[in-house]
């Protein structure tokens, strides 16, 4: 029997985690002991004397999620959130790992930011935080940013968006997916066509009319998407689409699938669940960049997302503040959170489909990132970054309890399956119990 130290003293070894009885995807039940930041043993009966025990029955073990779109605020809005209140929001969600966006202010348009916020991560502890670069200088689309240098920093960034912006001029956008190509880089595009949507309030269609709201075309998106698709293709470089959110979308990404373009997609759990009626309560909570859609996008998105035309499920967590949010529709910042409630989401919308639960909230935003740590399934040697999930629980989602700083959850008063009960970060818990442990 091995044996492991109970931990108490600071100079000692940290402990050892034994979880008995855990179903890990696509397997039975079985123990899993995590030690020196690995997973050292899977079997049944495994014995460690002075390993701390975790009862896993009935709970399923999964790859701990990793996140390709967050955005944590600070530097700038810490009113919002910080980087230590989002990333204890991501391990009470069961992520790992989350890619925090380049809108802050300062912009991440520097190797100087983006080490701040990896450095911020870090010291936090509660998830691996990978900044992800601006495109362009201060998110202007004018000229690009310093590419070269974030990628060369000590945060070692390979995904680079102006998310929250179109990078809209074709020239530029050339530009950028010719400059990320020397070093295997990734260019995520806001497919929003800005001419197209100005003065734009929600998804322009019957419910807009019905409002009296201005409309966010569906085309507005998909023709940005058509155009990238062709520009990827010409310059051999990898493309990634952030929240798709429209039928017309994904027959776009299918055709450039089939031809072989290096193109990767996300949805929101928000685009996989709402849709634009909820705006007849000109509630701001449901106000959001793209705009929810319509039951047939929502039914195209998720038939996608199944088949694998679209790669990936990605929160857009999008903390405000009280004061963006609690006032007039058409002056409330657009965004909703996400990170607490994204599984949650996702079991309602997919059921108890685990091992591609894992492909779509793991395992492929793990490569696409290229996140080497995270997104492998519970085996020895691997990095022990996991989370245990309850299926047989449900909660009612309550915005006073999240752990962001922030309240504007959509789903506030909605009951959801699934209850995160516990989340390792290279063998260490951040979360056990369903409580965090920070």
């Amino acid at each position: 029997m091995t044996e492991y130290t109970a931990g108490g003293d600071p100079g000692a070894a940290k402990p050892a985690y034994l979880i008995r009885g855990v179903r890990v995807v696509g397997a039975a039940p079985t123990d899993l002991l995590l030690a020196g930041g690995v997973v050292a043993e899977v079997g049944r009966d495994l014995a460690a004397r002075g390993a701390r025990v975790v009862d896993g029955d009935g709970l399923v073990a999964l790859p701990g999620l990793v996140d390709l779109h967050t955005h944590l605020r600070e530097p700038g809005r810490e009113d919002a959130e910080t980087v230590e209140s989002g990333s204890r929001a991501a391990a009470l969600g069961g992520y790992t790992a989350v890619c925090a966006m380049a809108n802050t202010s300062p912009v991440a348009d520097t190797a100087g930011v983006v080490e701040q916020v990896w450095r911020l991560g870090r010291e936090a502890g509660l998830v691996d935080v990978q900044p992800i670069g601006a495109v362009t200088v201060g998110l202007a689309g004018e000229r690009l940013a310093e590419l070269g240098a974030m990628a060369d920093s000590a945060a070692r960034v390979r995904i680079f968006s102006d998310d929250g912006h179109c990078v809209a001029d074709p020239k530029l956008m050339r530009r950028a997916l010719e400059y990320v190509k020397a070093f295997d880089g990734v260019i995520a595009q806001h497919a929003e066509e800005p001419r197209l949507t100005e003065g734009a309030q929600m998804h322009e269609g019957e419910v807009s009319t019905r409002l009296g709201l201005t409309g966010w075309p569906a085309v507005a998106e998909e023709a940005i998407i058509a155009r990238d698709v062709l520009l990827a293709e010409h310059v051999g470089s990898r493309l990634h689409v952030c929240h798709l959110s429209t039928a017309g979308s994904v027959e776009v990404l299918r055709h450039a699938k089939k031809r072989g373009v290096r193109v990767t997609a996300e949805v929101t759990p928000h685009h996989l669940l709402l849709t634009d009626e909820r705006a007849a309560s000109y509630d701001p909570v449901f106000k959001v960049n793209p705009p929810l859609r319509t039951s047939a996008d929502v039914s195209a998105l998720r038939e996608a997302l199944v088949e694998g035309i679209i790669d990936i499920v990605a929160t857009d967590h999008a903390p405000h503040a009280l004061e963006d949010k609690e006032c007039e529709w058409a002056y409330a910042r657009p965004g909703m959170l996400g990170l607490e409630t994204a599984l949650s989401v996702l079991l309602d919308v997919l059921g108890e489909r685990w091992d591609l639960i894992a492909e779509r909230m793991s395992r492929t935003p793990a490569r696409i990132a290229g996140l080497v740590e995270h997104g492998r399934n519970p085996a020895p040697g691997v990095p022990a970054n996991l989370t245990l999930v309850d299926p047989a629980a449900r909660r009612t989602v309550d915005p006073s309890e999240q752990a962001s700083r922030s309240r504007n959850t959509p789903y506030a008063g909605l009951t959801l399956p699934g209850r995160i009960v516990a989340t390792f970060l290279r063998g260490e818990p951040t979360v056990l119990d369903g409580k965090a442990v920070k």
